[in-house]
């Protein structure tokens, strides 16, 4: 009985420890965030329809990257990390595409 309880606390464990590696929620969160702001730059104005398609299509691949990397049941620090890189230029875009000079109206 021992025995069966310690195999099943160790398969327990392995399950967290296999969904800690393929878990992205600052990932997940910064998507939500980024297309809050695509949103609410449509909805000012600040943002043609054009330059917002552009922009869900840059999010869209982050999303197809950030799959991909979950796909092996394993996301390393090099697909955390391109994720990241992939989000921090997006987001620049996003800023310079709301605090340019083209607007909808």
């Amino acid at each position: 009985m021992k025995r069966f309880l310690i195999l099943l606390l160790a398969a327990g464990l392995f399950g967290s420890v296999t969904f800690a590696q393929t878990a992205t929620p600052k990932v997940t969160k910064r998507q939500v965030h980024q297309q809050q702001r695509i949103k609410q730059g449509v909805k000012s104005g600040e943002l043609t329809k054009g330059e917002a398609a552009r922009l869900e299509a840059r999010e869209g691949k982050i999303a197809v990257d950030k799959a991909k990397a979950k796909s092996d049941g394993v996301v390393t620090p090099g697909e955390r990390a391109k994720l990241n890189r992939e989000q921090n230029r997006a987001s620049k875009n996003i800023y310079r595409k709301k605090h340019n000079a083209k607007d909808r109206n």
